[in-house]
């Protein structure tokens, strides 16, 4: 990363930093979800609640609370318009 490299942003802080707001998760198996980030642990096992389901580009449901293991997390962003 560009800059210097202690105000470089840890995956861990950008996670702390996104609780209790939207974020988007891209999942092995061309799945994501975006929801509310409720919670997360270090091995990025996240917590979303009113969680949209998205497979192969459509919606296919909304669940109350999931559970996304963090062996199949490629990435978690904040959604947009949330800013870091």
């Amino acid at each position: 990363m560009p800059g210097n490299p202690s105000s470089a942003a840890r995956p861990l802080d950008v996670l702390r930093r996104s609780i209790e707001k939207n974020v988007l998760v891209d999942v092995k198996g061309r799945r994501g979800y975006s929801g509310i980030l409720e919670g997360y642990d270090v091995y990025m096992n996240l917590v979303l609640k009113s969680a949209n389901e998205i497979i192969n580009g459509e919606s296919k449901g909304v669940y109350d609370r999931i559970l996304v293991r963090g062996d199949n997390v490629i990435f978690v962003s904040p959604s947009k318009g949330e800013k870091q």
